[in-house]
This record gives C-alpha cells, sequence and structure tokens, in this order.
C-alpha cells in the first residue's frame, strides 16, 4: 500500500530522519514550523485537507505522525503558556482536522510524562505523574488527542539523538574537545534513541494503521533497547570519539540542578511495540554504533 505522509515538525531532528525515508511507496511531505505552524488552526486545517486530497489523487493512504513539539524542558518551567500551545493545543486541532477529514494520526509524546519513581520499565498503562511543564504539557497533548474522536495512538519514547538539530550526543562531541574533564549526573536512568531508528518504527506503525491493521493498544512505547545513566551513556559516546570515557566524572542530580524536574527512572517498557507485533528495536549501543558509522 502507498503511504502519504505528513509530518509537521519536519525540520526537527526526529521530522529530518522521517523525511529521509520517503520512497516510491512512502511519500513523506515534512514541514517546518514556518510552513505549518501547529499553534495556528488555518494552516493545520489546510495542510490536514491538502494530505488527504494528495492522497487521493496519488491513490494513496493518507497518514499524519506528528513530530512537531516543544522541548526546551528548562525554557518551558517560565514559558508553559507557549510549551501548552505547541505540546497539548496544537495536537488537539491537530486530532481535530485528522477527525474530519477520517486520516488516522500518530503522536510522538515523551518518558518525561511519568514521574520517574518506579523500579523497572514503565508500561503504557501506567499511571502519569509529570514533574516538569515540559511533562505536563505532553501529558495535556496526549489526552487531548485520544479523546479527539481521531484514529489515534500516541508513540512515547526518550533521549532523542539524530544528525540534526541539538542532543546530548553533539553536546558531549562539543564539549570533549574543550574540556579536560566533564561532570554528567549518574542518577538519571532512561533509554537513550537514535531518531533514525525511531522514524523507521513509525512508518512501520503508518503503513499498518492505513492498512486498517493498527495495533488496539492506543498508546504505544518505543525506545531503543536497553538502559543507562546520562553519565554511562556520555562514557560511550566519548569511547567512540576516540577519548578517555574516565574523563566523564560521575556526580548526583543534586549536584548538577536544573530549572526543570527531570525523572530519576524513566525507562519504557518494550512490551507493548512487541505486542503489536512491530520490529523490536535495537539495543541502544548498537544505535549508537550505528549513528557514528554513518557520520
Amino acid at each position: 500500500m502507498r503511504l502519504t505522509v505528513l509530518v509537521p515538525g519536519g525540520s526537527g531532528q526526529l521530522g529530518r530522519d522521517l523525511a529521509a525515508l520517503a520512497s516510491p511507496a512512502v511519500e513523506v511531505v515534512a514541514p517546518g514550523s514556518a510552513e505549518l505552524d501547529v499553534t495556528l488552526t488555518g494552516q493545520v486545517l489546510a495542510s490536514v485537507g491538502a494530505l488527504a486530497e494528495r492522497a487521493r489523487e496519488a491513490g494513496s493512504a493518507p497518514v499524519v505522525v506528528n513530530a512537531a513539539a516543544y522541548t526546551a524542558v528548562d525554557a518551558a518551567e517560565t514559558d508553559e503558556e507557549r510549551a501548552f500551545a505547541v505540546n497539548a493545543d496544537g495536537p488537539r486541532v491537530l486530532a481535530a482536522a485528522c477527525a474530519a477529514r477520517r486520516v488516522p494520526l500518530i503522536h510522538v509524546s515523551t518518558d518525561y510524562v511519568f514521574p520517574g519513581d518506579a523500579s523497572q520499565p514503565y508500561e503504557p498503562s501506567d499511571e502519569l505523574g509529570p514533574r516538569s511543564a515540559y511533562g505536563r504539557t505532553k501529558a495535556a497533548g496526549e489526552d487531548a488527542v485520544l479523546g479527539s474522536g481521531a484514529s489515534s495512538w500516541v508513540v512515547r519514547t526518550a533521549w532523542l539523538y539524530g544528525r540534526s538539530g541539538s542532543n546530548f550526543v553533539k553536546t558531549m562531541a562539543r564539549l570533549e574537545s574543550s574540556q579536560k574533564t566533564l561532570s554528567v549526573v549518574d542518577d538519571q536512568i532512561g533509554g537513550p534513541t537514535w531518531t533514525a531508528d525511531l522514524a523507521a518504527g513509525l512508518l512501520e506503525l503508518a503503513s499498518r494503521v492505513a492498512a486498517g491493521d493498527g495495533p488496539e493498544r492506543r498508546i504505544l512505547h518505543c525506545t531503543n533497547a536497553g538502559a543507562v545513566s546520562w553519565c554511562g551513556f556520555a562514557r560511550a559516546i566519548f569511547t567512540h570519539l576516540g577519548a578517555d570515557p574516565e574523563r566523564v566524572r560521575p556526580c548526583t542530580t543534586a549536584e548538577f540542578p536544573r530549572p526543570a524536574a527531570r525523572p530519576a527512572y524513566s525507562v519504557l517498557s518494550p512490551a507493548s511495540w512487541k505486542e503489536a507485533w512491530l520490529t523490536p528495536m535495537r539495543p541502544w549501543e548498537e544505535a549508537l554504533d550505528a549513528y557514528f558509522a554513518a557520520e
């Protein structure tokens, strides 16, 4: 089945990797916020309408994969209104437009919707408890999408890094060349996820959804497999850079205060993804290997 996929947030690191997977069977339209601002109702309605018409003319199935998000976690503490507009109001309008046009919607969310006090990986059904403005606005976005009446799925992911944009891997590479040692928190545990792998998973899900074979579970978790602390992740990055990983020194969250609280443990269980018969994500170590091999 041919697909025509609209990706709001197309200029971000995930959006770019989704666009890179376009093929003769999958057309990807990935506008940046300058072309499609999800906070502007008129632009959203026009873009979803254009998607439906484009797909009809091409004889393909339309799907929206929403990668637009306000991701400045610390800035959101003092700019929650803007974060809410992008992360909650935008998805609400997008979902309503999809419902009206009968276009399926896949909405990307985050591990930060959880409180981070678990001792085992979070399942989609676990109780939410965001500890930051960013997490609250993303949780509100999930509710808006799932309560819209649209044929919709929420895919939570975590700790994204890609070839474009700003991310932890790029920050570590920059600091490695300018600092003798780094202190990185060792008491926050999560699942680093390469956007190229996530993009492939989202398009696989989109294909299933378009074929009318979408998973019964409406919330799925998708990260590269395994878990590590930020410090452990930084040391792995240093190793790939040919630098001594011992230059990365562990510290506690209390020693490195930030405006927004981070979940101490936000590992997402892969069970829902596997139970939906979607291709399991490879371990984060293998994904990081592939990331550096592709540079």
